[in-house]
């Protein structure tokens, strides 16, 4: 069955990714017009060598990670953000040429797409830029008969750093600097602080030494834990002062803090379940879920959840995409949703996966205030 989900899923996923690639030759060789069956067969090689390169460079990452592997990778992720913009580009220009013929008016095709591609590339580039510089992002939370001593108190949230081959040491020591000029309380990482590429990752998170919250710092699992091998990933945070929940509940100073791991390859997600084995813990008292995924965001809530904290999502990193998730996650794939007593915070992440670039929305250290 897992297979089976495994091939249903890559199927689609590399008819999209090489249908991508013929209609960037489509559109060029249409646009500009290119005739010369010699200047085609060039233009063909180069977009076949790139589709390539990203699985290349990804198998030779995975099994032997160094310098030039990472730089292949970069670029060739990279690449794939690029392919993106310039099929956006590609449509523009349709849809200005389209209206331009109903309307009756002359345009330079060659121009017009030699505009549109440029501001791709330009675009892309900013993408590149904005994805490696997180923001600090401040919200507000009510939690029911929340302890005096937690009122006003601040809780970082990380997420989705994607720590691996192209997110490194000096990433996280960003980071770790911003967040320590907040002076949080708390820091809580709901998963996905690993890419999932083979690799000693200790190192990457040895800035998170340097950050000593008062009431500690805790962490659950992603998805990409269980491609980088939750073993690996905790043997790692273990050299750290992160205290990893598994499946259980703990108090700090009158919060109860709920962790649940993200479900591996083999399970089947089912957080109503393990809430229910935890509910006696937790019910009716002040607290907060880490959960990976924003998703049974019905039966958690009416499990007595006061504040779910999840990422996942990357609310779709590259523009369109966002739309994307806004419709797999019913809506609540990005912001602060409170219904009740109950409240959702779900985060961009601070990180990529795949092409190393933001185009949708700005990656975040979210800091909570309680109160």
């Amino acid at each position: 069955m897992l297979y089976l989900r495994i091939i249903l899923f890559l199927i689609p996923a590399l008819l999209i990714f090489f249908g991508g690639h013929y209609a960037l030759y489509f559109s060029v060789v249409r646009f500009f017009s290119i005739t010369n069956s010699t200047y085609k067969f060039i233009f063909a090689g180069v977009l076949a060598f790139l589709a390539v390169s990203f699985f290349t460079s990804s198998i030779l990452a995975r099994f032997s990670e160094n310098t030039f592997t990472r730089i292949l990778y970069f670029l060739s992720a990279s690449w794939l953000g690029l392919l993106v913009n310039l099929l956006l580009a590609c449509g523009f220009v349709a849809i200005v040429l389209l209206i331009a013929r109903i309307v009756g008016f002359s345009i330079n095709g060659v121009l017009l797409a030699s505009v549109f591609f440029i501001i791709a590339f330009f675009f892309s580039l900013y993408g590149v830029w904005n994805a490696m510089n997180p923001q600090v992002k401040e919200v507000s939370v009510a939690i029911p008969n929340l302890p005096e001593e937690w009122k006003g108190k601040k809780v970082v949230q990380l997420s989705d750093v994607h720590l691996g081959i192209v997110h490194r040491e000096d990433f996280m020591r960003d980071i770790v600097t911003k967040i320590e000029a907040v002076n949080p309380n708390m820091v809580v990482i709901t998963g996905d602080l690993f890419d999932g590429m083979d690799g000693d990752v200790t190192p990457l998170v040895r800035p998170l030494l340097d950050l000593k919250p008062s009431n500690g710092m805790y962490f659950i699992t992603g998805n990409h834990e269980t491609y980088l091998g939750v073993d690996d990933a905790l043997l790692a945070l273990s050299k750290t002062n992160v205290k990893v929940l598994k499946n259980e509940v703990v108090d700090v100073n009158g919060l109860k803090l709920i962790g649940i791991n993200y479900p591996t390859l083999d399970e089947n997600e089912n957080v109503s379940t393990i809430l229910d084995s935890l509910k006696e813990k937790y019910f009716g008292m002040p607290n907060i879920l880490l959960y990976h995924a924003p998703t049974s965001i019905a039966e958690i809530k009416a499990r007595g959840v006061n504040l779910q904290l999840s990422g996942h999502t990357h609310k779709g990193q590259l523009f369109p995409f966002g739309y994307i998730t806004k419709l797999i996650y019913k809506g609540y794939d990005y912001g602060l949703f409170t219904e009740g007593n109950y409240s959702l915070y779900t985060t961009n992440g601070v990180g990529t996966w795949g092409p190393p670039m933001r185009t949708g929305n700005t990656p975040e250290i979210v800091v909570i205030t309680l109160k």
